[in-house]
């Protein structure tokens, strides 16, 4: 079965939903089997409320700009149906969850969770990966070599691209060894053993180097579904 996963960042008034602050920007970019693909979602909307100074510091985005622009909930039904069923990953996810349950939640819609197939926080897997260092979006492309150069401000869109990017790079791991969409058992069922005789040798990896490997999946797991885990699971039963 492919695997849809949706990349999700948005932009706000301010920071809290719970003092009426609203979503002005909408942006979801699409992944199957970990490859884009050209459908994304993408909406400015209008705020029906002031924008804090602030939060247009960040990303740029001024109150007039958005009176011609939808209301949430004229887009609310086309974005459920968009995210339907899919893995979401959002960096901070608990921030534009909240906004999103809370613009939800104005108009009677199912909250975010029971419609997505799952959620994962990037900002979470990043600082269990990297603890003690920046984990920022930008920070993140400059460890990972990603062009950021086109974010002077804060944009859903090109947020969620370069997030895209980033998980890429940071799961690369999970698929650099095994075909997209393989099960541990097929894996297994297609791993080829050296004959016989082989002049081929096998360099076993040391107790230090399967100890960082143990903690690399381990904290990959805490974020999400790890398939070498899973892998590492069937072959030892």
């Amino acid at each position: 079965m492919a695997m849809r996963q949706i990349f999700l960042d948005t932009e706000t008034t301010g920071l809290y939903p719970a003092q009426g602050h609203r979503i002005i920007e909408i942006a979801a970019v699409e992944s199957i089997n970990r490859q884009m693909t050209n459908r994304h979602f993408h909406y400015y909307l209008n705020p029906e409320r002031e924008i804090d100074e602030a939060a247009q510091q960040v990303h740029g985005i001024s109150l007039e700009s958005l009176q011609d622009k939808p209301k949430f909930n004229e887009i609310a039904d086309s974005f459920l149906q968009f995210v339907d069923g899919a893995e979401l990953i959002i960096h901070n996810a608990p921030f534009d969850v909240g906004f999103l349950n809370s613009e939800l939640g104005r108009i009677d819609k199912p909250m975010l969770e029971t419609v997505a197939g799952n959620i994962i926080d990037t900002l979470k897997m990043a600082k269990d990966m990297r603890p003690g260092q920046r984990n920022s979006l930008d920070a993140l492309c400059r460890h990972y070599d990603i062009d950021n150069s086109k974010r002077t401000l804060h944009g859903a869109l090109l947020d969620a691209q370069l997030l895209a990017e980033v998980y890429l790079a940071m799961t690369r791991g999970q698929d650099s060894l095994i075909s997209e969409g393989m099960s541990a058992a097929a894996i297994l069922e297609n791993s080829v053993a050296l004959p016989a005789g082989s002049s081929e040798k096998v360099i076993l990896a040391s107790a230090e180097e399967l100890a960082a490997h143990q903690e690399y999946l381990e904290a990959l797991n805490k974020s999400g579904n790890c398939v070498w885990m899973n892998l590492e699971k069937t072959t030892s039963e």
